[in-house]
């Protein structure tokens, strides 16, 4: 199909874009920018004006319980690419699992969905999976999900034979014996509630691990979800002396903290844990400075009976698809960074993540993944306004900005 939209501000953080430019895609690609390509006939025309042009949004982690639903929010909400943890049901350690999920996604046309395959069997943590086969059948990288890998021995081995192949190693730095029992930050909340506390150093001995382990392996690390002030010091030194490693930060992470558990509200329980305002702080900085590469989303959808317990036995994790673009925008308006180092965090920066040059931009010749969204207008999050599976949200009642206009996924106009 062949597409214009005309009349926007087009933001392309890649290619140093942030103009009134109009934008042609034609067979799924990014024809043109600025000028219509000769004999160019639009079948369909979107008018901008007034709104952000930009590269469809890349979202590093969400969770998908019902596939359909699931990705019509991710795509309604401007995130035309999705990537999927491996602890699904059944487990993604096998290639006919990882090639059905793909297949089923894409007979639907919304979303596209880039698995992490299994770094181990079930994620057991002890045999390692096929990786080879399991990146033949389209998974970018491999990962334990929140899972733990407790024999050090059996890690390194899967990213020696990860460096081998040249796959990259996308793990949750948490040592598992310090956070085991804990389900708050160790610090002045958790104290005054009389929770068990996960405390910063389950996240700074596992990224000191974990970065030895790369520098002797070779592999290349990602670090998922960061949340301390020390991991993203440690990440920081880490790339200053050469260690081939990125991270990623949960949106929730960059506006909440601690403080929100208030009461026992078991909508802010995380893993990992909402920590302290400086946490938070740090988080935004080194976002902002490009220690960390990305922000995702952490959608993890789930019945609202799976909150309505006592905090220490509430499910972990809340929604995030419809909130992706609205926190980072909010978090670049309250910095007061620009949109485009803003829009980069959710799609070139993403997109470099997950070793996808063609994605995340919109030179001629990319894949024509595009989201037109309004800056500007306010609205309240409002969790029973979801349209995915649960409405377990610690946001509620907060005003936002960001609303989408009109996505195209793979050149097709959703």
């Amino acid at each position: 199909m062949n597409i214009s939209i005309k009349n926007g501000r087009l933001i392309d953080p890649k290619n140093g874009i942030d103009a009134r430019q109009d934008l042609f895609i034609a067979d799924g690609r990014i024809a043109a920018v600025g000028q219509a390509p000769t004999g160019f006939v639009p079948e369909r025309e979107i008018d901008a004006a007034g709104y952000v042009v930009c590269p469809g949004l890349i979202d590093l982690s969400a969770r998908l319980p019902s596939l359909e639903t699931e990705l019509a929010c991710a795509a309604a909400n401007g995130i035309t690419t999705v990537v999927c943890p491996p602890d699904t049901r059944p487990v993604l350690d096998e290639p006919s699992l990882v090639e059905r999920l793909i297949q089923r996604a894409e007979a639907l046309g919304l979303a596209r969905v880039l698995p992490l395959g299994a770094l181990t069997k079930g994620l057991q943590g002890q045999t390692l999976a096929s990786m080879a086969g399991l990146a033949s059948a389209g998974c970018v990288a491999f990962s334990q999900a929140s899972q733990p890998v407790t024999d050090l021995q059996s890690l390194y081995r899967a990213m020696q034979y990860a460096a081998t192949y040249d796959f990259a190693v996308w793990l949750r730095p948490q040592d598992y014996q310090l956070a085991k029992d804990g389900v708050a930050h160790d610090g002045e909340m958790a104290a005054r509630l009389g929770l068990a506390g996960i405390p910063v150093a389950a996240e700074t001995v596992a990224i000191a691990t974990l970065i030895e382990l790369a520098k002797s392996t070779g592999v290349r690390l990602h670090l998922m979800r960061l949340s301390s002030a020390a991991g993203v010091a440690m990440v920081r030194e880490a790339k200053a002396r050469g260690v081939a490693v990125s991270c990623d930060v949960a949106a929730h992470h960059l506006h909440l903290a601690e403080e929100d558990i208030g009461y026992f509200n078991a909508q802010a329980r995380f893993d990992p844990p909402l920590r302290s305002v400086a946490d938070r702080a740090a988080l935004r900085f080194g976002l902002a400075e490009g220690v960390i590469q990305a922000v995702c989303s952490d959608h993890t959808p789930m019945e609202a009976d799976g909150k309505q317990v006592p905090f220490g036995e509430a499910e972990v994790g809340a929604r995030g698809l419809e909130l992706l673009l609205p926190l980072v925008l909010a978090w670049a308006r309250e910095d007061g960074l620009s949109l485009g180092t803003a829009l980069a965090r959710v799609t070139s920066d993403a997109a470099a993540v997950i070793g996808r040059s063609d994605l995340g931009h919109l030179a001629v010749g990319a894949v024509a993944d595009v989201c037109v969204f309004d800056a500007e207008t306010e609205w309240t999050i409002t969790p029973d306004a979801f349209t995915s599976v649960g409405r377990n949200s610690p946001l509620a009642g907060r005003t936002m900005s960001g609303r989408i206009q009109a996505v195209v996924a793979g050149g097709r106009l959703l």
